[in-house]
């Protein structure tokens, strides 16, 4: 016996109803936002000494903190492994994931790990435990490039990401954003200073060690160095060279990590000619002749460069020579990092040299099992004597696919010197 005809059409639209509600349910559990924070299970790990050599081969690029966690970035998620020497990636230690957002960059300093989203959020993780320590609102990144599949732009060279310790002692965070510039308290993420501009005139470069801002201006007329009080974002000094064009690449050195705690910069044309070199502290920036050349490091007041097959340390501000070494054959500079220099030679050894004196800290062939040497570099960092480093073809160029562009698929070693 069937239903009456009204009876049918009143079922039928319960059940599509259902269904569509069921439908909307599903949905809503896949495509709302949403986060999952995968807190430590273990304790947090000891400090490491590792043994100088090639400690690991790794999937993607590690932002090395504290000494004893690897930190990753991929699409939709930030995640550590431990300890920081382990030969290859392993299980989370923990996880923060965000959807339908994307990373679009990770800055550490000591126990604290900040990620920025697409969407312009902040989100600071305890590394010791991968808890999430304070959420804030920020600029939006703006159109970012494609990541590779390393993720070692993200990690190693945030874009609009920097971290200024003040003089009276108080870490800043310093995001940059589509027309906006802020600071914000590393400690609980509250917003110190906020700076809006016309959208695309003003940018944050990196801190300097004297704790200040180093931003590029060209909201009026041509280009010009800012430099911010990185607890008010006051603007301290305008500055620009007399004999700078109208527009100018602007590239910190001597930097702390990253682009954070940077003690010089270096204004060129981009085109890889060189340029020329400054110093930053207090005041305006002090012409270092010692910084002119492209392939270039500075630790303090010494800068180190190579040119053929000759390594050179300088007084930065005079050029005046401390030290050269010519026994090393075609070198050039992957990392700095305060009180090393780190090299790669043309047989792929990655050489570690005092700044001061030249003296020769460690040697390691850069690489490992059957992987031979028959790449060439493509992003390094180093940072308390870690060395990470992506490896590309021969033969790739920037525009290859991350398949032909990579040399395996762990492309990434990790070195202790």
């Amino acid at each position: 016996m069937g239903f009456p005809k009204g009876r049918r059409a009143v079922a039928a639209l319960v059940a599509a109803l259902f269904g569509v509600g069921a439908v909307a349910v599903v949905g809503h559990r896949v495509l709302a936002p949403a986060e999952v924070e995968t807190i430590a299970r273990a304790g947090y790990p000891s400090a490491v000494t590792p043994t100088v050599g090639v400690v690991g081969r790794l999937p993607v690029a590690p932002l090395i903190v504290d000494g004893r966690l690897r930190v990753y970035a991929a699409a939709r998620q930030v995640y550590a492994d431990q300890p920081a020497d382990r030969r290859h990636r392993v299980s989370p230690y923990w996880s923060y994931r965000r959807w339908p957002a994307r990373v679009s960059g990770v800055v550490a300093d000591g126990t604290t790990v900040v990620s920025r989203w697409s969407d312009g959020k902040l989100v600071a993780l305890d590394a010791r435990t991968g808890r999430v320590a304070w959420r804030a609102d920020g600029p939006e990144p703006g159109v970012l490039p494609e990541p590779r599949r390393t993720y070692a732009a993200t990690v190693w060279e945030p874009s609009g990401l920097s971290v200024a310790r003040t003089p009276s002692g108080r870490t800043v965070l310093v995001v940059a954003g589509a027309g906006e510039l802020g600071g914000y308290d590393l400690a609980d993420g509250r917003r110190l200073w906020r700076a809006d501009q016309e959208r695309g005139c003003l940018g944050a470069a990196g801190t300097t060690a004297a704790g200040e801002v180093l931003g590029l201006a060209a909201c009026d007329g041509p280009e010009t160095v800012e430099f911010r009080d990185a607890a008010t974002g006051a603007v301290r000094t305008r500055w620009r060279p007399s004999d700078a064009p109208d527009r100018f690449v602007l590239t910190p050195v001597g930097c702390r990590e990253g682009r954070s705690g940077c003690r010089g910069l270096r204004i060129s044309d981009g085109e890889g000619n060189g340029g020329q070199g400054w110093l930053v502290g207090t005041g305006a920036p002090v012409a270092a002749p010692g910084l002119a050349g492209a392939d270039t490091a500075l630790d303090g007041e010494r800068a180190v460069g190579t040119s053929a097959a000759v390594v050179t340390g300088r007084l930065a501000r005079t050029g005046a020579e401390l030290w050269r070494r010519t026994d090393l054959g075609p070198v050039r500079i992957i990392a700095a990092e305060p009180g090393r220099v780190h090299l790669l030679t043309a047989g792929r050894d990655l050489v570690t040299l005092d700044p001061a004196t030249g003296a020769e800290r460690s040697r390691i062939a850069l690489t490992i099992g059957q992987d031979g040497i028959d790449w060439q570099p493509g992003r390094a960092y180093a940072t308390g004597g870690y060395v990470a480093v992506e490896r590309a073809r021969e033969r790739a160029v920037p525009d290859d696919d991350d398949q032909a562009y990579f040399l395996a698929a762990e492309p990434v070693l990790l070195a202790a010197t």
